[in-house]
Parts: structure tokens; C-alpha cells; sequence
């Protein structure tokens, strides 16, 4: 039997509605090529008919707040059903997927379906309210809510996640990113605390124009995350240790999407979390304290910013 997932869109330059419903559903040449997100279509036209579909699981509804949106992302994505409000969804799918990075719509849009009892995929970043991540945090723990960057599972990162000891100790990890520290900085985070267990220490803030973050890790480890603004599309991270160093240019968002969608449909089956909820509520006081740490010019611990 298949399982029914109610997807939600869209957010100002995020299309990640038309990718994971792609990704899940399959897609539709002439739909997706019209959608506007060209992007998405070149990359997805690109991979093998093998490739899409995910264990019985179907995007059946959906929901933007724009009703021809939501008809592009239907047309896109083979989605059978739109809906007028999201919280139409309650009583006729198993999962939802909040595919919006406007952080600030996430609790309100959420927590009608985790209290429901249904699974929750919530793009990044899952919130930058204490009090909201408060409430998130059972819902990480009870393996009932899940929250990431792709880029926690991009296949570039794969030796270094896989043998992280071949780079001796290490020293300094450091990326750069386009956009903003807030939506784009994420991505980074994740993708350095998906390969080294270290925990973060504290932020500081460079005076650049752009958004320059020294995060310090508990092993003494400088993790610097440069969230560049408008530039040339960059998704760049660089590992340096004693034995051995790495750069790493991050490209292929259909296979780092892909493996996050599966594990949170795995999620669903086993009820336990696939990131370790202190995990993801650390990164995101990160990006707390680096927006306080900007304001105020000084080091915050993330000690500060108690859950």
C-alpha cells in the first residue's frame, strides 16, 4: 500500500518543493520545464528513471500559498491533489514535508500535524527562536521530527565522513557558501558536523561585510563558515589535518536530497531519529549566537543559548 506524503511551499527563491516531490514521485518533463525552476529541471533530467521513487512513499497533496504555484508544482511533480489550506492534510496523509526555508513560518505550519501524531520533515533551518526549538525538541527525540540540510548527506563528503582518522588531527575546517548566514550558513554547519563529532564551542564574528564565522569546537578545532551574499554559486568546504588535506566544491543537490529524503521516510519506520536531536539544536544555536555575536560585536558561547 502506498504511503501519502502532503508537501508545503513554497518560499522566496527555494525550490525544493519541485526537487524532493520530483524525487519522490518521479517527474514530468513538460511540468517540471515549465515550472519556472530551470535548475532543478536540467539536474533532474539528468538522472537515470532508477534513481527516483522511495519505498512506497507518494507526494499525493499539496499546498502553496499561491493557488497557480500550487498547480506548477502538481503539473511538475505528478501530484493528484492540491489543497486550499494546509491543514487540509490532517486526515489524508501519513507524513508532511515542509519544504520552506522561511524559518519563521516553521512552528506555526508544524506543530498542527506533530501534535496530529504524523512525521514531520521541516526544511532548514528548523527555527531560530529558543522558545520554538523548546518545543521542537521532544518531537526530534520521540524520532517524530527531522530537520537538516542536504548537505549533511552529500556523496562529495563521503571519504572524509567515512575515514576522518586518515587526516591525522585536525586543524581547521573552513567553507564558503553564497547568501545569507541564516539560511545558507546551515548548510556548511551541517555538512562539517556530519564528519567530525566535535561539538561547538562558541561564535565570533569578523568585521567583513559578508557574514565570516569562526565557530570553536570543544577538540580546539576553528570551523570557519563565510556566508558570502550575493556571489558565483559557491558550496565549497575544506578539511586540513596533519596526514592529509581536502578540498571539496559541492554540486550534485539530487543525490544529497535523495539520501535526506530516505532517511526520513526511515524515520517514520523505526520512530528514531536519524541525526541525534543535541545534534541539530546545537547547529542551530550556532546560528543564533552568530547573529547575536554580529550585533554585538563579541565571542557567544553557545552555554548562552540553554535548551
Amino acid at each position: 500500500m502506498v504511503k501519502s506524503i502532503g508537501i508545503i511551499g513554497l518560499s522566496e527563491g527555494n525550490g525544493h518543493p519541485f526537487s524532493y516531490s520530483s524525487i519522490i514521485n518521479g517527474y514530468s518533463p513538460e511540468g517540471l520545464a515549465a515550472s519556472g525552476w530551470q535548475g532543478i529541471y536540467e539536474y533532474v533530467r539528468r538522472r537515470h528513471p532508477s534513481e527516483f521513487g522511495l519505498h512506497g512513499w507518494s507526494v499525493t497533496h499539496a499546498w502553496t500559498q499561491d493557488p497557480e504555484s500550487t498547480e506548477k508544482l502538481r503539473a511538475a511533480s505528478r501530484i493528484p491533489n492540491g489543497v486550499s489550506e494546509y491543514k487540509e492534510f490532517l486526515g489524508k496523509v501519513d507524513a508532511v514535508i515542509i519544504a520552506r526555508d522561511d524559518y519563521e513560518a516553521h512552528f506555526t505550519m508544524a506543530m498542527p500535524f506533530l501534535k496530529a501524531g504524523l512525521p514531520v520533515f521541516i526544511d532548514k533551518p528548523l527555527s531560530l527562536d529558543l522558545d520554538e526549538l523548546r518545543a521542537f525538541k521532544p518531537y526530534l527525540e520521540n524520532g517524530q521530527l527531522m530537520s537538516c540540510s542536504g548537505m549533511r548527506y552529500a556523496r562529495e563528503l563521503d571519504e572524509p565522513r567515512a575515514d576522518l582518522a586518515a587526516y591525522g588531527q585536525l586543524k581547521l575546517i573552513r567553507g564558503a557558501i553564497v547568501l545569507s548566514w541564516e539560511k545558507y550558513g546551515i548548510h556548511l554547519l551541517e555538512a562539517a558536523l556530519a564528519i567530525t563529532p566535535a561539538h561547538p564551542v562558541s561564535v565570533r564574528m569578523s568585521p567583513a561585510e559578508h557574514a565570516s564565522a569562526a565557530v570553536l569546537l570543544d577538540d580546539g578545532v576553528l570551523l570557519q563558515v563565510d556566508a558570502m551574499g550575493e556571489c558565483a554559486r559557491t558550496f565549497h568546504l575544506e578539511i586540513f589535518g596533519t596526514q592529509r588535506t581536502g578540498a571539496f566544491d559541492i554540486f550534485d543537490n539530487f543525490s544529497m536530497f535523495r539520501r535526506m529524503l530516505w532517511e526520513f521516510v526511515q524515520m517514520i519506520g523505526t520512530k528514531k531519529p536519524p541525526i541525534p536531536p543535541e545534534r541539530t539544536l546545537e547547529i542551530m544555536r550556532v546560528l543564533i549566537a552568530g547573529r547575536i555575536a554580529r550585533k554585538e560585536n563579541r565571542e557567544v558561547f553557545l552555554s548562552e543559548l540553554a535548551l
